[in-house]
């Protein structure tokens, strides 16, 4: 006869509130998922990798956390309006991160948080015009590693729960590595 105790199995309700609790991994996982049959390549990976810093630099020169959330679909239509008027998506969100950078200033925004997603944006954004420049196999290797790199950013802003709420940091973790790995793994068997 055995002491062990087994543990209790999981029931609906318990499942249905983790889930409720882990929906920014969900929202992450599927946009990764969506991204990745959208196209896979290095310029989707530069695209987001691009919309993503903007959010964290939107939300850090308004000084409201919430708008890193609104800013994944303004600058997804502002990327798309670019594509129609056929401007590169990296200039489209470069230009208003210029803007970004201006009102924050202007605003008299954090310092720290807005020089830190300044050079946020030079940073990563700087290893995707470089990756851009590359021939397309590793021009997207190199763009995703800097995505992959970017949940790190992701990660410490979730630990230290600021500049954008905590559910976009888990969202974007959940988003950059799966998106970045598939795309490098797509690349390197293609």
């Amino acid at each position: 006869m055995s002491t062990e105790q087994q543990a209790p199995a999981q029931t609906p309700v318990n499942a249905a509130m983790a889930l409720r609790h882990r929906w920014p991994t969900a929202v992450g996982l599927l946009a990764a998922a969506f991204a990745l049959l959208a196209g896979g390549d290095r310029d989707t990976v530069i695209t987001v990798l691009f919309v993503a810093l903007a959010c964290y630099l939107a939300a850090a020169a308004l000084g409201r956390p919430w708008v890193a959330w609104a800013a994944v679909p303004i600058g997804s239509v502002a990327v798309t309006v670019g594509k129609i008027l056929d401007i590169e998506p990296w200039l489209v969100i470069g230009a208003a991160s210029v803007v970004l950078i201006i009102v924050g200033l202007l605003r008299r925004a954090s310092r720290p948080a807005l020089s830190a997603q300044s050079l946020a944006m030079l940073g990563y954004g700087g290893v995707a015009m470089i990756a851009l420049a590359l021939v397309p196999v590793a021009g997207a290797v190199l763009a995703s590693l800097s995505l992959i790199a970017h949940a790190i950013w992701d990660l410490i802003h979730y630990r230290r729960n600021t500049v954008v709420p905590r559910s976009l940091a888990e969202c974007c973790m959940f988003f950059d590595v799966p998106l970045g790995v598939a795309v490098i793994v797509l690349v390197l068997t293609s």
